[in-house]
């Protein structure tokens, strides 16, 4: 009988699947601080409004941005989607904006994405609102959202712009540069 129990046992095991990632408030606060190069107060401010609202995410993406705008902007970048699995997916994107913003950076970003599983699962269109400051240096972060996908990019970077407009951000499996 201990035979017959045995191999049962180890099947609900590999249905299960691994957790290799942490993805708590607090490791994703130190890793979005070491990333982004910010302070761990000024991070651990935006996750506690991040974490209260969505909880723990699916997914991070780490990557480099860069982007400018004269009322209508772009916005182009590159990173990696790692999931708790500890399974990592290039990913791209890109996207138009329209609002009172002027100005370019470039950037470092870091996004807390929920609702993704896989990385097929965020190639889409999600849009949503930018507010940003950028003088030499700066931090920021928004909102993006489509159906129950939920896309928080927290950037930091250089450049000179203020403002704040409304877009999406195209995500895709290779890159590419027509915006829309």
């Amino acid at each position: 009988m201990a035979l017959a129990v045995a191999p049962m046992s180890t099947q609900a095991q590999e249905d299960i699947p691994p957790r290799v990632e942490d993805f708590s408030e607090s490791a994703l606060v130190v890793s979005a601080a070491k990333y982004l190069g910010a302070t761990a107060e000024s991070m651990a401010e935006i996750m506690n409004n991040v974490f209260s609202r969505y909880g723990e995410p699916t997914a991070v993406v780490r990557g480099e941005e860069v982007s400018a705008a004269v009322m209508f902007g772009l916005r182009y970048g590159r990173g990696t989607i790692k999931f708790l699995d500890g399974s990592e997916e290039a990913l791209f994107w890109r996207g138009p904006s329209a609002g009172i913003d002027t100005g370019g950076n470039a950037s470092k970003m870091f996004a807390l994405v929920y609702g993704v599983h896989q990385g097929e699962d965020l190639h889409m269109r999600i849009g949503g609102a930018d507010g940003s400051a950028f003088y030499i240096g700066g931090v920021s972060a928004s909102y993006l959202q489509r159906n129950e996908i939920v896309v928080v990019p927290m950037r930091a970077g250089v450049g000179l712009r203020a403002g704040v407009s409304v877009g999406y951000l195209k995500f895709a499996p290779s890159s590419g540069w027509f915006p829309f």
